[in-house]
């Protein structure tokens, strides 16, 4: 990619929706939800504080991160579909370890 966001700003790539409920229907490209989680591509170098100095970001590239429904700007950028947000949007980080090791407990305390 030859895009660099500048200040606070954040590059995501949405994740993948399900394309089947639960139940097992087939959704509809035009009725899926768009999901409000993915994954971080490409962040600025961080916003400046009263004095000049420089504030780093807390989300780095390879980041899974949760965010608002309406947050981003959607652009195409190398033919993909992407987000461009500010860090602010951001309401956290997916930590992807934990939950595959809290889904693998879960598994193993309802065999039991």
């Amino acid at each position: 990619m030859k895009f660099r966001p500048l200040h606070d700003r954040v590059i995501i790539r949405r994740a993948e929706s399900d394309t089947k409920s639960k139940g097992g229907i087939i959704i509809p490209d035009n009725a899926k939800e768009k999901p409000q989680e993915g994954e971080v591509i490409a962040v600025g170098p961080g916003a400046r504080d009263k004095n000049g100095a420089l504030i780093a970001l807390d989300v780095k590239a390879g980041d899974f991160i949760l965010f608002g429904k309406w947050s981003g700007t959607e652009v195409k950028i190398d033919g993909e579909d992407l987000l461009i947000m500010k860090e602010a949007d951001i309401m956290g980080i997916i930590d992807k370890t934990e939950m595959a090791s809290t889904d693998k407990a879960g598994a193993v305390k309802k065999a039991a």
